[in-house]
């Protein structure tokens, strides 16, 4: 990649731990895999500078310590937006990955996602669990709304689905992972599910749950986490680029109180969704090959879960 006078950082990093994404033209998309990848069209992007990892549950622990901010799943439901809900379950909670103990039909995420009330980023299994030995494991059980609180508070904001991408990639253009061509190469490359999907994970690649970041190599850019290990938020709204028919989310689930039209609770439509970028160690490439930079999903944003994580950007002054 030629380096211009463009592609340098306009001065000194705002913080330690950030990375210059130069701006230019990229094609977004990809037309070899998911439909709502599609169409690869050029979209262009000014420069910033992005995390190097996701954030760690030692970094959102000073954030919390420091500002006493409550995660979305720390907080009980109003009970007046889920008008007949029971009063046992308007309890603080999240979506917990449960591997079933043998093979099950791929046709519904509810088979290996549990709600578990008490599981939160301090719980990430539920009640009895904690993150001790964690600390530099990418933070879950965000929310959208948290992880643009602690954005705010780092002097940063979340990243556009383009920026994402665009960082994703590593300079590579056309690649479809963000190490290039080879979907194995010879040594692992990033936190994925290695074995039957949902119920039988060989761990191939040394985890069955997150990692600690930079246990992968970086990409081009010097990202570390780019794929695999949890997913990401981003700033933009979905929206489907082909069909509303064409969206299957694999191994992305909704908050229980809305997936069900025989729950109580908000119209499922108009739960506002955001983009999430990169896949988890949840994905697998018999069911869910979205580590990949132009992979995309919608998740709800009164939703958690135990594989959901983000990092932040800063943008250029103009």
């Amino acid at each position: 990649m030629n380096v211009t006078s463009l592609d340098r950082p306009p001065g000194r990093a705002p913080r330690k731990g950030v990375v210059w994404i130069p701006g230019g033209v990229f094609a977004m998309g990809s037309e070899d895999f998911y439909p709502e990848e599609r169409p690869v069209h050029r979209v262009h992007v000014d420069g910033f500078w992005i995390d190097e990892q996701p954030v760690t549950v030692a970094q959102f622990r000073r954030f919390a310590r420091a500002t006493g901010h409550v995660t979305f799943a720390e907080v009980a439901p109003e009970a007046d937006a889920y008008p007949g809900a029971e009063p046992a379950d308007l309890v603080p909670g999240s979506l917990v990955f449960t591997p079933p103990r043998q093979a099950v039909p791929l046709d519904d995420v509810r088979r290996w996602w549990s709600w578990v009330p008490g599981a939160d980023w301090r719980h990430p299994e539920g009640p009895g669990s904690d993150v001790q030995g964690r600390d530099l494991h990418p933070v879950v059980h965000i929310g959208v709304s948290d992880a643009a609180a602690y954005a705010a508070w780092v002097g940063a904001e979340l990243p556009t689905e383009a920026e994402w991408e665009r960082a994703a990639r590593g300079g590579l253009e056309a690649a479809p992972y963000t190490w290039g061509d080879d979907p194995n190469p010879r040594r692992p490359m990033a936190n994925t599910w290695q074995g039957r999907f949902p119920w039988e994970n060989t761990g191939q690649d040394g985890f069955l749950r997150t990692s600690p970041v930079k246990s992968y190599p970086p990409n081009g850019y010097g990202l570390y986490d780019m794929a695999g290990n949890v997913w990401e938020w981003t700033a933009d709204h979905f929206r489907v680029q082909h069909s509303d028919d064409v969206e299957s989310p694999c191994c992305v689930p909704r908050n229980p109180r809305v997936v069900d039209e025989d729950l109580p609770g908000p119209d499922p439509a108009r739960i506002a969704r955001r983009v999430i970028k990169g896949g988890s160690h949840l994905c697998a490439p018999s069911y869910c090959l979205r580590y990949r930079p132009a992979a995309r999903q919608a998740q709800e944003v009164d939703t958690s879960t135990s594989h959901l994580g983000f990092r932040c950007v800063v943008r250029s002054p103009s």
